[in-house]
């Protein structure tokens, strides 16, 4: 009995939340951490694809790349992950931030294999002003609201606390998620 109880701990640790694994990008080498999440592979760390249009380094600056990724506007966003992984929905963002909460894996050291390694990429808005690089990590969903707007997920750190968000319109009604035209990081998840 006892073997049968270790054996179905390790079957569900296993699907459930397995380490950090690595993924190389084909296109340009780039190697990224990974993590499985009930069952959903997701890049552990911000994507750092040179897209030929719609991505830039914060600040203009390629010594930002390494550490915190390109920034994309949503329309490259949507087509910037590599063969066999995705852009993910906001409702995949969803079910990531409930698991995480629940584990409280938010508070993970980026160097923990179950952490989802947020890294505080900042942002671009419509304008061209680069803002919030160490204060908060803005992500693109693939859902979009209209012609203009489209779904976000950000992490903000504020008076050392974690402020986790989805803009979300089915939880509050006069949200129009963000203009496309921003430059946010994109996490893939495998197909």
């Amino acid at each position: 009995m006892k073997n049968i109880l270790s054996l179905l701990l390790f079957s569900f640790l296993f699907f459930n939340l397995s380490g950090q694994t690595k993924f190389t990008d084909q296109r340009d080498g780039n190697v990224y951490k990974t993590i499985t999440v009930q069952g959903v592979t997701w890049m552990a760390e911000n994507l750092r694809y040179k897209s030929l249009q719609g991505g830039l380094d914060f600040d203009n600056d390629t010594s930002n790349n390494a550490t915190y990724g390109v920034l994309y506007d949503w329309k490259t966003a949507q087509k910037v992950c590599p063969d066999g992984w995705h852009l993910p929905s906001g409702s995949e963002y969803h079910t990531l931030v409930n698991f995480n909460e629940q584990k409280d894996a938010w508070k993970n050291k980026a160097s923990d294999p179950a952490s989802f390694s947020i890294q505080l990429g900042g942002m671009q808005d419509y304008e061209g002003t680069f803002t919030e690089m160490d204060e908060s990590g803005y992500y693109w969903t693939s859902t979009d609201y209209d012609k203009e707007n489209a779904e976000y997920f950000s992490y903000l750190v504020i008076i050392e606390a974690p402020v986790i968000d989805i803009s979300r319109k089915e939880d509050i009604a006069d949200i129009h998620g963000t203009e496309k035209s921003n430059k946010y990081s994109v996490r893939c998840v495998k197909n």
